[in-house]
């Protein structure tokens, strides 16, 4: 009885927000929204299982080894979870944990030396989380991913709001354009999904288009020859919606 009121003590404690701390920079992947200290809402696109990437930048000006707790503050009964998480460089996405690994809440990336890796000043590290809604139970889950150096001083942290509505299909799957890494320098991604073609342009600060060419699902943009600065990129679809994007270019 004991153990329980002093775990349910502490989630108390940890469920107080931690401020946005300087030097920490957490983003949606391809977004320029910084969610640090406080909340993205999300609207579940279906009851199967979708990803919430998420880019935490590194300013701080020293190196840090960051580990990642989930809490669960209120998720509906039958909902799981589980993340990804690793250096922005790792083609593999990092080192990935199951629901059932996940099973304490709060729960911590493990911090031996085999998962453990150095985000240098100016990287970043990838997290992806990802939520599996029952497919009866409506409602909306509130969770929260804090990022500290030892898994209990906690430095920053983002707030994900999801809200699903169960038997409501979705007739059409929203187009959305993911562009990474950003900032980049010797080349950047631009994934475009739920359309099946559009066209890209990207121009300077000055109104220069500097490119211009037809996108298929991903495009490769080599930045080679462009200067440092920021960039901005419009993609029409084939379908007909315009959407822009934000690229910074740092050699």
């Amino acid at each position: 009885m004991k153990r329980a009121i002093l775990s349910f003590l502490s989630i108390i404690l940890i469920s107080v927000a931690v401020k946005a701390q300087n030097g920490i920079e957490i983003y949606e992947l391809g977004q320029s929204t910084d969610y640090s200290g406080d909340t993205l809402f999300i609207t579940a696109p279906s009851s199967a299982a979708f990803d919430v990437p998420l880019d935490i930048h590194n300013s701080t000006g020293s190196t840090h080894a960051w580990r990642i707790t989930r809490l669960r503050i209120d998720v509906p009964s039958g909902w799981s979870d589980f993340l990804c998480w690793g250096h922005s460089t790792d083609s593999f996405g990092g080192t990935c944990y199951s629901s059932t690994q996940m099973s304490t809440n709060p729960w911590t990336t493990q911090g031996t030396v085999q998962v453990l890796f150095d985000i240098a000043d100016g990287e970043y590290g990838k997290l992806k989380a990802t939520i599996n809604p029952d497919d009866a139970t409506s409602g909306s889950a509130h969770y929260r991913y804090y990022v500290s150096d030892d898994g209990v001083n906690y430095s920053d942290s983002v707030d994900l709001f999801v809200d699903f509505t169960a038997s409501i299909k979705q007739v059409k799957e929203e187009v959305t354009v993911n562009v990474q890494p950003n900032p980049a320098s010797d080349y950047a991604i631009v994934t475009l999904n739920n359309a099946d073609n559009g066209t890209i342009r990207i121009v300077d600060v000055l109104g220069n288009v500097v490119t211009k060419e037809s996108i298929t699902g991903t495009k490769k943009i080599d930045l080679s020859n462009y200067r440092n600065g920021v960039y901005f990129i419009t993609i029409e679809t084939s379908n007909g919606k315009t959407i822009n994007r934000k690229l910074i270019v740092k050699h």
